[in-house]
């Protein structure tokens, strides 16, 4: 199964978010949430796509001592995800076997950046 990870990056120049990442397709599609990603159901956070990151990037932790991304990195949460449906660049659902992040979710596109929320049942 592929696998999703939440790191906390409290960055010197960006300060503290929540970077979602998924793997698909032999890479971590990346996510920037400003506040810890929802896990109960109701709550909905903003994302804001980054670049793909290599699929070993899914076990660092540490200092990131140099660039944009300067600061430390910590995983919040990491775990296995089935995809359950895909529409690329509008709508991906799936379901997360993580630590805190259990459950079905959706991320939708929208002209801001893409929404995550929890969703109730199958």
């Amino acid at each position: 199964m592929p696998v999703f990870v939440v790191q906390s990056h409290k960055a010197r120049r960006a300060g503290l978010h929540y970077d979602f990442r998924l793997e698909v397709d032999g890479v971590l599609k990346s996510w920037a949430f400003r506040k810890e990603p929802p896990v109960d159901l109701g709550v909905r956070r903003l994302g804001i796509p980054q670049v793909d990151h290599e699929l070993s990037y899914a076990s660092f932790e540490g200092e990131i001592k140099a660039g944009y991304g300067a600061g430390t990195v910590e995983i919040w949460d990491r775990g296995e995800y089935e995809l359950i449906e895909s529409k690329p660049e509008k709508k991906i659902e799936f379901e997360l076997k993580g630590q805190r992040m259990k459950g079905r979710y959706i991320m939708v596109n929208t002209d801001r950046g893409w929404l995550l929320f929890k969703r109730k049942g199958p």
